[in-house]
């Protein structure tokens, strides 16, 4: 049994004593050594905890890369590569090193969570507190009033609204530094900051929950999410992936990585995606949606207004990347996090086979006419095991991850089902069939996740239905469908093949499954 963690987070503003246990703890295994780094009481239950099977790493000093101190030796085992050219950025490659690492690395984290200003301030136990990232891009607070009576006669299709919230709806009992606040609402935006809502924070005459002023008042952590497009992969894992890097943001408490908090989207649609089984990460309770708390104050104990997915120069949408840097830390993490939590593992293999899977698109554009007669060539190479997959509603969203994370070379035309490519093994290859005069979209998510791109180059060797049906009848380079060389095609597919097969990771995966086979057969 695993000896249960008495942690009491000593703030002024909080007054719970939260009781976490080891197994609450929700990250991969091999994450666990930053988080005991970050919180010495988890590594002594360890030590005294006969039945913990994290003694081996309990003294091995290892940090996520944000930590105050945190030498570079020690952060986060993967990390950025900087073999290209950075065109003038900067002026050494020291510098291109750290650049990439601020924009889009723990270096982002580590700026969220330096930046953070209090704007308001709690001086007795009771009291609220809240504090924010520059531009209100990341909030924090305890003790705080939400107040949800405008809600009522609104109807239940609000989205992307920035009038949830009019002026003294949001606040509480502190010493409240108003000039500070306002001062950072210059991105005054639905999806880029938490402006639209802080604005309308006031000083309460009274202390919310202390004094019983609220209708309903939640104890458990609660994140509140304002969601990209939710029918789209690659918009909605900006949510998740943000959401992701928000808890490092907050990680002044193990509880930041349990899943026992509590989810509320902000809109009165109730929630529901092909992805949503994503939120599983993050959380062991059911989405909430405003419809929850319409007519009532509610009051949260412990809330989180996290990291949004599309701030100016944030992470992952409109994040600007220095160019000749790859590979970031932070989405590796983010990767393992969701596969680990979802229960996704890699299948033993029988073979040395590079599985090849085609992404096939069940849409009126970007449709590869040749499809068939490409799928027939690839099967007949020797060294390939060729899979041709449509993901959609009738495929469950962890099925879908199970082939991707099981592809050594994942082919697709541009779309957002190239968004799969985060959760490939790290020897994999991407083949962007054509990115359609997109270029920099996957290519960039390819680099952050640090995989082999690869995109058609030879333009003689495509063509394309008709000049394309963009908006308005303009002609459009993603609104009509294309034939490739097949040949070429197959030269593109084994420039993929040839990187798996160089790569010392991926060998050592074909002999350590092997060897497994072959001990499952004995």
């Amino acid at each position: 049994m695993y000896l249960t963690l008495h942690l009491v987070l000593y703030s002024i503003s909080i007054n719970i004593v939260y009781l976490i246990q080891l197994k609450d703890i929700n990250v991969p295994p091999e994450h666990m050594g930053y988080i005991f780094n970050l919180f010495p009481s988890l590594a002594e239950s360890c030590k005294v905890d006969s039945n913990c099977v994290y003694k081996n790493i309990i003294e091995h000093k290892s940090c996520w890369g944000y930590e105050p101190g945190c030498n570079k030796n020690v952060s986060y085992h993967v990390r950025p590569r900087c073999p290209g050219d950075h065109r003038g950025w900067v002026k050494t490659k020291k510098a291109q090193y750290d650049t990439f690492y601020t924009q889009a690395d723990f270096g982002y984290v580590k700026d969220q969570i330096e930046e953070l200003q209090v704007m308001c301030e709690a001086s007795y136990l009771h009291d609220s507190s809240l504090e924010c990232s520059k531009y209100l891009r990341f909030c924090r607070g305890r003790n705080l009033m939400l107040n949800f009576t405008g809600l009522i006669g609104r109807g239940d299709n609000l989205r992307y609204k920035m009038d949830i919230l009019s002026e003294g709806q949001i606040g509480g009992y502190c010493n409240y530094y108003e000039d500070r606040l306002k001062a950072e609402a210059e991105h005054m935006s639905a999806l880029q900051s938490w402006a639209p809502e802080m604005v309308n924070f006031i000083k309460t005459p009274y202390r919310p929950i202390f004094d019983e002023k609220c209708d309903i008042v939640i104890e458990k952590p609660t994140y509140i999410m304002k969601l990209d497009a939710t029918v789209n992969m690659y918009h909605h894992f900006c949510d998740f992936f943000n959401l992701y890097a928000s808890l490092h943001v907050n990680s002044t408490h193990p509880s930041t990585f349990t899943k026992d908090n509590h989810i509320l989207i902000w809109e009165t649609f109730t929630y529901d995606s092909a992805f949503k089984d994503a939120f599983k990460a993050f959380t062991s309770n059911k989405i909430w949606d405003l419809k929850k708390f319409r007519g009532k104050i509610a009051c949260f104990r412990n809330v989180v207004f996290p990291l949004l997915p599309r701030m100016i120069f944030g992470l992952y949408y409109n994040t600007p990347l220095i160019y000749g840097c790859e590979r970031s830390g932070l989405f590796h993490a983010f990767s393992k996090h969701l596969l680990h939590s979802l229960d996704i593992k890699p299948q033993i293999r029988s073979n040395d086979k590079i599985r090849v899977t085609l992404l096939s698109r069940g849409t009126t554009y970007r449709a590869i006419l040749n499809e068939k007669e490409i799928v027939e060539a690839l099967v007949k190479v020797k060294g390939y095991h060729v899979q041709r997959v449509v993901y959609d509603r009738t495929v469950p969203f962890t099925e879908q991850l199970e082939i991707t994370h099981n592809t050594d070379v994942f082919i697709g035309m541009h779309g957002a089902g190239l968004t799969h490519l985060l959760f490939l093994p790290d020897w994999a290859a991407v083949f962007e069939v054509y990115n359609c005069e997109d270029p920099n979209c996957y290519s960039d998510l390819a680099r952050l996740r640090g995989l082999k791109y690869v995109t058609w180059e030879k333009k003689n060797k495509l063509t394309q239905q008709d000049k394309g049906h963009g908006p308005g009848g303009a002609s459009h380079a993603k609104f009509t469908n294309y034939s490739f060389d097949v040949v070429e095609f197959l030269r593109l597919v084994e420039v993929c093949a040839a990187h798996v097969r160089s790569r010392k990771d991926f060998k050592n995966f074909i002999e350590a499954s092997t060897k497994k086979a072959l001990h499952e057969e004995l």
